[in-house]
């Protein structure tokens, strides 16, 4: 079988947050009519990552990205990045710009807390994430 891949757009509205984008994928893959495969999801930005984390309490959302703002503040007296957005590089790099997942027996595998969450970092933007199948 031919590998099947999708190019996914997605409009952030603020400054740093975390979309749920389990659904779309999840719907794709019925779409898609694939029943095993492995599942890769790439956030297309350097500024933007991908992640797995709980789906239930939004307040695990809020605290994430609270914490990844005391670890890397967005104004730092050494910072040299000309754009001001190194924290955004440094998010990206911490949480990953992919995620590796399985598709068995036509769902995605994930736990039950478990969402797949795109992380805006540097927005509000317009943005894009790729996911590719391989059975």
């Amino acid at each position: 079988m031919k590998p099947l891949e999708k190019l996914f757009h997605i409009t952030t509205n603020h400054h740093a947050e975390m979309v749920d984008i389990t659904t779309e994928i999840e719907d794709w893959i019925v779409e898609a009519g694939v029943k095993d495969a492995m599942l890769i999801v790439s956030s297309l930005h350097t500024t933007a990552g991908i992640t797995v984390n709980e789906n239930a309490d939004p307040d695990v959302k809020t605290d994430f990205l609270m914490r990844l703002d005391e670890i890397y503040p967005w104004h730092h007296r050494k910072d040299r990045h000309a754009e001001g957005n190194t924290a955004a590089h440094l998010k990206t790099s911490t949480v990953g710009h992919a995620q590796t997942l399985v598709v068995s027996n036509g769902e995605l595998v994930l736990g039950t807390w478990q969402g797949i969450y795109f992380c805006e970092f540097d927005g509000p933007r317009n943005r894009k994430f790729h996911v590719k199948m391989v059975s």
